[in-house]
Parts: C-alpha cells; sequence; structure tokens
C-alpha cells in the first residue's frame, strides 16, 4: 500500500511539473516576444524619425539594416527601390573588388564598376560627377562592402547658376536683379539668403526673409528639416555663403518595408499571446479555483461528521462525466480527489467500527449480566444458606451443595471466555494472520488431546486421515478452537458411549474436515437455529450445560477463513457436520509424525 502510494505521488508530481514547466515556457516566451515587439517598435520609429530628414547618411543606416549581403550579390526589398526612385536617389552595392552587387534607379552616367582610386575620391569628396553621394562601409559576416546612395544636386546647380547670374562682389546685385531672383524663388517656393561670415543675413529674397542671423548649431540643425532642402554655395573671394532652402512637396518620407512587416507580425503574435495569457490566467483561475472550492466544501462536511456525502450528486456529476471518466478541468486532481474520497471513506470506516465496537462493548456487558444472574443467584442462594446457621447439613448435603456451586461457577467461567471469544470475534477478524496449515497433523494433534482426556473414559474417538498432504490458508489459534467447540458440542450433547469420528479429505480442490457422531441427532427446527446466538443453554435450569456461544463463534470462524459449514442430522441418527476450505498450494513446515493412537 505503501508502494502504490508512492508511485501516485511521484505521477502526481511529475504531471504538475510538466504542467508548471510548460505554464513557464509560455510566460517566458510572451516576455521574450513583448521585449522583441518593443525593441522593433523602438528601432521602427527611430528609424522613422530619421528618414523624415530625408538625411542620405540615415537612409543608408536604414537600408543596411535591411539589405542581406552575401559573395555573389545583396538582396534588398522592392519597396525600397520604389521609395527611393520618389525620392530622386539611385542606389549601388559595391564589392571588395569593386563591382556593382546590387543597383536601383542608376543613371547610365554611373559606372558599374570601380577602382581603388575613383572609390577613395567619392569616399572623400562626397560627390560622383553631377551627383552628390553618401557612402557606408560594411562588415558582414565575411563580406565587405559600400553602399552608395546618390542624386543629382538640382538645387546646388540652380544656385550655382543663381548666384553667376545675379551677384556682385558675392552679393545680389541691382534692385532689378534682387527683383528677378525674388520672383524665380518664390515661382519654386523656396527661399534665398546671402550670409556673411558670421552667419548674419545680410540680403534675403523668396518665401522665408524673417531670419535676421542663425546661431551656432541653426545650420546644422536645419540639414535634418523634413520640410526643406538646404543647399549652399561659398564664394571665396568675398566669404559669403548663398543659401537655398527648397521645399520637399510632393516627396513623402521613406519606410522601412522589413521592419514595419516584422513589427507588424510581431505585434500581430505579441498581441495574440497577450490575450492568450488573459485567457489562460482566466483559465488557471477557474481550473485550480474550483477544486480547491470543492476540496474545501468537502472538508467542511467532513468537520460535520457527513463521510458518506463527502461530495454532492451535483459536484460528481462536475467532476465525473457519464462513462464515469474524470472530466478534463479535474484530471489533474485525479489522484488527489481518488484520495480524498478513499480517505473519507476509511473515516466512515472507522466511525463505523467505533460505533460497532460500542455497541458490541454495550451487548457484551448486557449479555453478561443476563447470564451470569442466574447462576450467581444461585451461588448466592447456598451461601446465604451456609452463612445463616440455621440448618444442620450433612455430609452427602454439603457434597450436594459444593457440587452446585462448582458446577455454577463452571459455567460463569465458560460463559465469560465464550463473551470474551465473541466479542474479539465482532473486533478482530481471525482472517487478518492467515498462514499456510498442514491439515492432517493439526486435526490429528487436536483429536488427540481428547483421546488422552482421563475424563472422557465414556465416549470414544477416531481419526480418518487423508493420503496426502492438504493445507490450507488459516489461523492457527482460531482454528484450533473451531475443532475444540465442534468436537466438545458433539460430546457434550450426546450420552455415554458416543462415539466422535473426525476425517480430513480432499474434493476438487477444498479440503474437507468432517465431525460427526453417532448420538442423539437433533429435529429440524433444532438444526435451522444451531449457529444463533444463545439457542440452548441460557437457561441454567436445563440439563445441557452451555451458553449457546459455541456454535455461533464456530460459524464466524469457518466465514472468516473463506470456508462454508454444512449440517446433517436426524434424531435418533447422529450429526454430521462438514467444513470445507480452499486448498493452498503454499509452503508449510514439515509436521512431525506421532505413534500415538488414536482409537481408544
Amino acid at each position: 500500500m505503501k508502494k502504490n502510494m508512492n508511485l501516485k505521488a511521484g505521477r502526481i508530481a511529475r504531471r504538475l511539473g510538466l504542467h508548471f514547466t510548460l505554464q513557464f515556457f509560455a510566460i517566458w516566451i510572451s516576455v521574450l516576444v513583448t521585449v522583441f515587439v518593443s525593441m522593433f517598435v523602438l528601432l521602427y520609429f527611430m528609424g522613422k524619425d530619421q528618414l523624415q530628414s530625408d538625411s542620405p547618411s540615415k537612409i543608408l543606416d536604414s537600408l543596411s539594416l535591411e539589405t542581406m549581403v552575401d559573395g555573389g550579390g545583396a538582396q534588398l526589398s522592392a519597396l525600397w527601390d520604389k521609395q527611393l526612385e520618389n525620392m530622386g536617389y539611385w542606389l549601388q552595392i559595391v564589392n571588395e573588388d569593386g563591382k556593382t552587387i546590387y543597383a536601383a534607379n542608376v543613371p547610365d552616367d554611373v559606372p558599374d564598376r570601380y577602382s581603388a582610386i575613383q572609390l577613395l575620391r567619392i569616399a572623400d569628396s562626397l560627390r560622383l560627377g553631377d551627383y552628390q553621394v553618401a557612402t557606408l562601409y560594411e562588415e558582414f559576416d565575411g563580406y565587405n562592402s559600400l553602399y552608395m546612395l546618390g542624386r543629382k544636386d538640382v538645387e546646388g546647380e540652380q544656385l550655382k547658376q543663381w548666384f553667376d547670374l545675379y551677384s556682385r562682389n558675392g552679393r545680389i546685385g541691382d534692385k532689378a536683379s534682387s527683383a528677378l531672383l525674388d520672383a524665380e524663388a518664390k515661382g519654386s517656393g523656396a527661399s534665398l539668403r546671402v550670409l556673411d561670415p558670421d552667419g548674419q543675413v545680410i540680403q534675403s529674397v523668396g518665401l522665408r526673409g524673417d531670419t535676421e542671423g542663425y546661431g551656432g548649431l541653426d545650420l546644422v540643425k536645419h540639414r535634418y528639416d523634413a520640410a526643406f532642402r538646404i543647399s549652399s554655395y561659398d564664394d571665396p573671394a568675398t566669404g559669403y555663403t548663398w543659401l537655398l532652402e527648397s521645399p520637399r512637396s510632393g516627396i513623402a518620407s521613406p519606410e522601412q518595408p522589413m521592419l514595419r512587416t516584422i513589427l507588424t507580425v510581431s505585434a500581430i503574435v505579441g498581441g495574440a499571446i497577450l490575450l492568450l495569457a488573459l485567457a489562460l490566467a482566466a483559465w488557471h483561475g477557474y481550473r485550480y479555483g474550483g477544486p480547491l472550492l470543492l476540496f474545501m466544501r468537502g472538508f467542511e462536511r467532513m468537520g460535520r461528521g457527513e463521510y458518506d456525502r463527502v461530495f454532492t450528486e451535483k459536484e460528481q456529476r462536475k467532476i465525473f462525466r457519464k462513462n464515469g471518466r474524470f472530466r478534463t478541468r479535474y484530471k489533474l486532481y485525479s489522484e488527489v480527489i481518488a484520495g480524498f474520497s478513499d480517505m473519507a471513506a476509511r473515516l466512515e470506516q472507522a466511525r463505523s467500527e467505533r460505533l460497532k465496537l460500542e455497541r458490541s462493548r454495550e451487548e457484551w456487558m448486557a449479555g453478561i449480566s443476563h447470564d451470569l444472574r442466574t447462576p450467581l443467584s444461585a451461588v448466592q442462594g447456598y451461601g446465604h444458606l451456609l452463612e445463616s446457621g440455621q440448618f444442620r447439613w450433612s455430609e452427602a448435603e454439603l457434597r450436594d451443595m459444593g457440587t452446585t456451586v462448582r458446577e455454577k461457577s463452571d459455567y460463569m467461567l465458560e460463559l465469560l471466555q465464550d463473551f470474551s471469544l465473541t466479542f474479539e470475534l465482532k473486533n478482530h477478524t481471525p482472517g487478518e494472520n492467515l498462514e499456510p496449515l498442514e491439515l492432517n497433523e493439526f486435526v490429528r494433534r487436536a483429536v488427540l488431546r481428547y483421546v488422552n482426556d482421563a475424563t472422557l473414559t465414556d465416549v470414544a474417538f477416531d481419526f480418518e486421515e487423508s493420503r496426502g498432504r492438504i493445507a490450507i490458508m488459516a489461523n492457527a489459534k482460531w482454528f484450533q478452537r473451531l475443532l475444540d467447540n465442534l468436537i466438545s458440542n458433539a460430546v457434550k450433547h450426546n450420552g455415554p458411549g458416543t462415539t466422535v469420528l473426525i476425517g480430513v479429505t480432499s474434493e476438487n480442490g477444498n479440503a474437507l474436515v468432517n465431525v460427526r457422531d453417532d448420538g442423539v441427532g437433533m429435529d429440524e427446527h433444532t438444526k435451522s437455529r444451531l449457529f444463533d446466538r444463545y439457542f440452548r443453554g441460557t437457561n441454567t435450569e436445563e440439563s445441557i450445560d452451555g451458553s449457546g456461544l459455541g456454535m455461533s463463534i464456530a460459524y464466524a470462524i469457518v466465514a472468516a477463513h473463506r470456508g462454508t459449514i454444512n449440517v446433517e442430522a436426524e434424531p435418533g441418527a447422529g450429526t454430521s457436520i462438514t467444513l470445507s476450505f480452499p486448498e493452498t498450494d503454499d509452503a508449510f513446515p514439515q509436521a512431525s509424525t506421532s505413534t500415538e493412537t488414536l482409537n481408544r
């Protein structure tokens, strides 16, 4: 039983360990996905803010994150090609041999292979012919590559053209030139300012003419303005600078398609996992809370002593399906529920046994009080007569009185022994400690005790032994009492000259013990009530001695040994009582043989 309990405990521990391990991994994955989603959200919006400035270097940073470069080429989403085209940019990715491995929107006058000197000049001057070029060198997974992002410097060429037409000594010429330049600048939605070496505005035409000067970082900050593109031209002779601010009208800020896709998928997965986590939390509350409340109600009922209804019918329908199997919600607690029910059943059994023991004790006390009253009254009466001194008793009368007192005392002693045995049978089953018992030798020794009894001179005993060895599972102490009750009953209820025959045989896998006599027999009424308690002998005035418990005790011992008892009797034809027990193949000690005779 302890081994089974250990196995059940181990199985429950493994199941709970697996259950909560899976939940831990689910929570861990949820946290991991949440972190990744947060990271991609941060990267996406940081990159988006950077791209809104239309800074080539920031565009290149975003491009490199989404480009896969290997020895044979490079891969980039086609959405980038479209966006670069809308912004007026072209893109080349050059490998370490100077060969272009990726190109998008590249004009015809841009070469597809470069020498080392050409690439160095482009990186230093940030120009390739008429194009402004931003570069990014990258080493990744053993491959070296150079990103070149270029665009036609339309604003720079326009600014240089205006400078050649309208400048005088580094400034805008006369009023006529200023008016023409103002009209052209407004027509293109731009503004032009002439700055001195200190950054102060000395002339301004076009739309935005409200600025008087620039601080140390103002011009750099304008480079990252998402609404305007800044171009400048420096006059080396005078030190003046012409600054052109052109609108970015009609050009949308670029997107990051790969990061956006990853962000979208991650957001969907993260949202799904969040909803799953919430559903899992609700499910946990439902799954674990319900059984706990069920157990709490069960403990309350057990506290009130309601062991037979720990789980109500409604609760049992919640726990079990119609086919008797556990519902999914309670399957995790199957062993716990079974153990809980078993505990309630054991407590109910313990209470029943306690009540049974109390009733047995009460019956025992009542039986003793009832059955001892008559012989005690007789003994007490003789005692008063002897104590009074009013009578003179002859030796024969005194001997008769002593015999009566002794017989009544023997009867009370036998009565107390039978009551104790009956009480013990009710509360300690003989079948608790069964061992292999060889019947031939055991019964022969039991009969031999009566053969050698000097007080039984008028009764003959005989024993018929089986040819082979016969074994049963029995409690030697109780089996001896069973044989004693049957043999003494045959002696007690028959007259002198009776022969009692005890035999042991085997039939159809059952061991048979037969106790028969050639005495007075019994009628059907007596035979039908032979095993009733107190039948015959409760009245001590009868000529037949005994408490009336012997045969009921014998019946209880036979039942405890999983056997049967059969009685055959007729008035004047003797009585035959046959006991039947299942045989066993278990080994038993070799019994010693005796040369003592059983016939007398």
